[in-house]
């Protein structure tokens, strides 16, 4: 299902490095400018379709917000035909993301023939014992670094953002700030996501790259915002957790399982610890991890410390439990440079998904590696 709107920009709401968000009214199929509309906000990428001025009309993709979805709950603007951006000069790199679609955009990517990188990378095989912290959503990558901070605030962090949310890492605000505020070093943006600021392939070089190129000393995989679920056993993106632990290890990293957990999440799959980090660690990861466990003398505390050696106890070995104290950790997140939101819910609303998220970064910290 495709729906298309035609609407006016109103004004400007906000705007950070490769996106503009827009008032615009919206107009019913078929109905005229004089008719009237529905005010609602409107997202767009100035690369890709230039930038909008009060006054355009602009083409919309309203699809997911007549669903109202939540991350995915704008309208995006396709096109302005009265003022289309100008062609990019031509330049290297022949890797396509979103390929086949009207928006698909050729990019350069760092493991490809014509970058600089690509001597380095060509045979490389190893993130030399690299902590790479896995999480299910886009929303614990604050407080992951929230963590490693308190701990290690001189650590050199890469975000490998895959593509199980936004394909465009410029929908995030949280990138945008954590960038700007010296938190994260690089985004790498792996198989279809794309606007990092590094593109890979996939999350192997993502990692290589991360490690090679960036120089990190840790790095955070996970989504982009916006997670896909059906409410079934294995039908939702963040599997993709599963495989980044399987990917970590391959490169000889130290695999570091984030749990998602939540202490306000209407759905009982997902209170305590959700059923996805049981599916994508228990199931979907096939080597060793770490599974940092907040120490929490509270009632969620302990029901997620006893649901987290569950997990694994039943892994058969691959799985370590890390009980990890969370002094200090609330004040810690307290610190971030973005606002933290999971499903809505703020630090105060759910403070157990947070701090699950940090004690993860706390944990890192303790795996880096000294470097020769």
């Amino acid at each position: 299902m495709i729906r298309w709107r035609s609407a006016r920009v109103d004004a400007v709401r906000a705007e950070w490095p490769g996106a503009v968000e827009y008032a615009v009214t919206v107009f019913e199929e078929g109905a005229g400018e004089a008719a009237s509309g529905t005010a609602c906000r409107a997202l767009a990428y100035v690369d890709l379709v230039g930038r909008p001025q009060v006054g355009d009309t602009v083409l919309l993709n309203v699809s997911a917000l007549e669903r109202g979805l939540g991350t995915g709950g704008l309208a995006l603007v396709v096109a302005d035909p009265g003022r289309m951006p100008a062609d990019q000069p031509p330049g290297p790199g022949h890797v396509v993301k979103a390929r086949y679609t009207p928006l698909q955009a050729m990019v350069i990517g760092v493991d490809e023939q014509e970058s600089p990188h690509h001597a380095l990378l060509a045979d490389a095989d190893s993130i030399d014992g690299m902590p790479v912290v896995t999480a299910d959503l886009h929303s614990a990558v604050p407080a992951v670094l929230a963590g490693l901070r308190a701990e290690r605030p001189d650590a050199v962090v890469a975000y490998v953002m895959t593509d199980g949310g936004a394909l465009p890492a410029r929908f995030s605000r949280t990138v945008a700030g954590l960038r700007e505020a010296g938190w994260l070093a690089s985004c790498i943006t792996v198989g279809q996501a794309y606007g990092g600021d590094l593109e890979a392939v996939n999350v192997h070089t993502g990692l290589l790259a991360a490690r090679l190129v960036v120089g990190a000393d840790v790095a955070v995989v996970a989504q982009g915002p916006g997670n896909l679920g059906t409410g079934t056993r294995w039908g939702f993106s963040g599997t993709s957790a599963g495989e980044a632990v399987n990917a970590a290890h391959t490169l000889g990293g130290v695999a570091v399982a984030s749990l998602r957990v939540s202490e306000a999440d209407p759905r009982p799959r997902h209170r305590g610890v959700s059923h996805h980090s049981v599916t994508a660690y228990g199931r979907v990861a096939l080597v060793p991890a770490e599974v940092p466990i907040p120490q929490e003398d509270t009632e969620t505390g302990r029901e997620v410390r006893r649901q987290a050696h569950e997990l694994c106890a039943g892994s058969g070995g691959r799985l370590t439990p890390v009980d990890v104290p969370t002094d200090r950790l609330d004040a810690a997140l307290a610190t971030s440079p973005v606002r933290l939101s999971t499903m809505g819910r703020g630090l105060q609303d759910d403070r157990a998904s947070f701090l699950a998220a940090a004690v993860a970064g706390r944990h890192a910290a303790t795996r880096i590696p000294t470097r020769e």
